[in-house]
């Protein structure tokens, strides 16, 4: 169904090059950024009074981007085998359906890899939630580790014009946030797995079905008012293409992605001050960055691949944390950690004050 080999080959042949930098540069990147890392282990988890849980620590990879690239197709091929799998039972029992799938599979393997390409020089961190081991990308003992792709990391800071040092740590703060977050709460990874499998297989495995879904969504994109009058009710084509069940599954599944998103921000923030001198205008010029966009063609892809929402998640989750926190303080906040059910809906997300409500009225009662 997925020629994953050839969704690296193709992404690893269309990735931009890097910034220029000399093997020592290089090196040097790579030790400051695992000490860093190394660092803000202690900072986040003083800060956010989290500790690791017995066997859930995780490693921590300084990649470039062909290695984030492997790194993603290994994490989308363990999350979507149940998927495929269903896939390609439906399909055997159709004539020349062997021929189909390799065809299919290669088709699908250089638009995944296009896709990665486009993403790979944008992302400076990422805590691979679901990642199986291998002997190049070790993993937790649950599946797990934490990417920095040092030479992301390099070419946003000198776009910035910031101090480098300072924020290759602020970039570390904020990825070892996500790192404390799955490694303090066991179930939290469990729970993720199991609303995406749920919303997978809730996907129409049947072919023709998913294709004029898929024309639907594009011919919805096309049809759309123009861009300058967009606003944040506007859909991805990842939306576009749900069941109404699926819809529930990722309602829940963005108030989550908020949550994490805007605690990492908040986190980062709160710990930014003391240990990072230049915090206040690295964050004034990152903010613009993410506000001013780049070109049309990568306005309209963020728009069709839903990173647009990832941007609200960010400023919502931030928010929602900011006002739980000042009003039942950081244990207070740590309740939404204790199980599935202390989760903020999407509506609470909007109302930090119906959460309070809801989880500290239970836990008093």
């Amino acid at each position: 169904m997925v020629d994953w080999n050839l969704a690296v080959a193709t992404a690893t042949r269309l990735l931009r090059p890097g910034p220029e930098v000399t093997r020592e540069e290089a090196r040097a990147v790579v030790a400051e950024l695992r000490r860093h890392a190394e660092a803000s282990q202690e900072h986040v988890r003083g800060f956010t009074r989290l500790g690791t849980a017995d066997g859930h620590d995780t490693p921590v990879l300084v990649v470039d981007r062909p290695g984030w690239v492997k790194a993603n197709v290994a994490g989308f091929r363990e999350l979507l085998r149940p998927l495929l799998e269903k896939m390609q039972r439906r399909r055997g029992s159709n004539p020349g359906s062997a021929v189909l799938s390799a065809v299919g599979g290669k088709v699908t393997g250089v638009e995944l890899g296009m896709l990665l390409s486009f993403l790979a020089s944008r992302v400076l961190g990422q805590y691979e939630t679901f990642a199986p081991a291998s002997r190049d990308l070790p993993a937790g003992d649950g599946g797990g580790r934490l990417l920095l792709v040092a030479p992301n990391i390099v070419h946003v800071e000198r776009e910035l014009d910031v101090e480098p040092h300072d924020f290759r740590l602020w970039v570390c703060l904020h990825e070892e946030t996500h790192r404390t977050q799955f490694s303090a709460v066991p179930w939290l990874r469990d729970h993720l797995e199991g609303e995406i499998q749920a919303f997978l297989a809730e996907t129409d495995v049947d072919p023709a079905a998913f294709l004029e879904r898929l024309r639907e969504a594009a011919q919805s994109l096309v049809g759309g008012r123009p861009e300058a009058e967009e606003d944040d009710s506007g859909h991805s084509l990842v939306e576009l293409v749900q069941t109404p069940a699926q819809r529930a599954i990722l309602g829940r599944l963005t108030a989550v992605m908020s949550l994490l998103e805007g605690h990492a921000d908040y986190v980062m923030d709160g710990v930014g001050p003391d240990v990072v001198p230049s915090v206040a205008e690295i964050r004034e010029k990152f903010q613009q960055r993410r506000a001013k966009g780049a070109s049309r063609l990568d306005t309209a892809l963020r728009k069709l691949l839903g990173l647009d929402a990832k941007l609200r998640q960010y400023r919502d989750g931030e928010r929602f944390v900011r006002a739980v926190v000042d009003q039942v303080g950081m244990d207070g906040f740590n309740r939404v950690w204790t199980s599935p059910n202390t989760l903020p809906t999407k509506a609470e997300i909007a109302k930090p004050a119906d959460w309070i409500a809801r989880v500290h009225r239970t836990a008093e009662s």
